[in-house]
């Protein structure tokens, strides 16, 4: 079942998918349409709001919230990528889009990039934030700890915390501990995916990390390879692939610097074939 809401210039629906209604939002027109992707604990608004206005300016914008996020309620099982993926389709589906770019952050990141690997005909260019596409790529388990060890009193007072009180169709104390121990255990178990199958995505990618990530720096540049970069450019040409790694930045606040973010994402999305 589907329905549609309008505030300001944004239409908000849903559309069900595999027993819940995905919550999206559409901003703008024109051009490729964009789809947005948040991190885990975030919603539409919390990490992409500094972004999207400028984003759908001149295209149209799909911005979704995965499963037990925002608007969007959960199901009774742990969190799967792949799942996630399918869920972004029936969106796309919905609006009429059987092609878009993908920016995804974080664990919207690691959606986008299933998307990349899995569904490589409804991607036409890629952005991948703060993702590692496997496990070590990460700096150890000083995160998955921190994010394993997530309690409802250790949010307490947060915007996350009274985002999900406002926004969820399970507004209690219960179902955000069940999403803390979702996000805990994807933390631990995270998607993963070969060498070959990074080399085979089919859209040009943008990798971006922060350069105080809990993605290695080092694994950001494997990946950046993997996708035909880092090479003598002024020789054997600019790849379609790029990196950016963003100057004073951490993992939580990856998206904390729009215009940064805006400078890197646009002309990418905005570059001839």
């Amino acid at each position: 079942m589907k329905s549609d809401m309008t505030s300001g210039n944004a239409a908000m629906s849903t559309v069900a998918n595999e027993g819940i209604d995905i919550y999206y939002e559409v901003h703008g027109e024109g051009g490729v349409p964009l789809v947005l992707l948040h991190g885990g604990l975030f919603d539409i608004e919390q990490q992409f709001a500094g972004v999207l206005p400028a984003l759908s300016q001149t295209r149209q914008v799909i911005a979704i919230e995965l499963q037990g996020h925002g608007h969007t309620a959960d199901r009774d099982e742990p969190f799967d990528t792949a799942r996630f993926a399918r869920d972004v389709l029936a969106v796309m589906d919905a609006v009429g889009s059987p092609v878009a770019d993908v920016f995804g952050f974080s664990v919207g990141g690691a959606v986008a990039l299933e998307l990349g690997v899995s569904h490589p005909e409804r991607v036409r260019r890629l952005i991948v934030s703060s993702v590692a596409y496997r496990p070590d790529g990460t700096r150890g388990s000083q995160n998955t700890e921190a994010v394993g060890e997530m309690s409802v009193d250790m949010i307490s007072g947060s915007p996350m915390e009274a985002a999900y009180y406002a926004k969820s169709p399970h507004p209690d104390r219960e179902h955000l501990q069940t999403l803390l121990t979702k996000l805990g255990a994807f933390s631990a178990n995270p998607p993963s995916w070969t060498d070959d199958q990074i080399r085979g995505i089919a859209a040009p990618t943008l990798i971006t990390v922060g350069d105080g990530d809990m993605v290695r720096l080092e694994h950001a540049v494997e990946f950046f390879r993997l996708r035909g970069g880092d090479v003598n450019a002024d020789f054997e040409g600019l790849p379609a692939s790029q990196l950016a790694v963003l100057p004073g930045t951490s993992h939580f606040f990856g998206l904390a610097k729009p215009q940064l973010v805006l400078d890197i994402v646009v002309p990418f999305l905005d570059a001839e074939a």
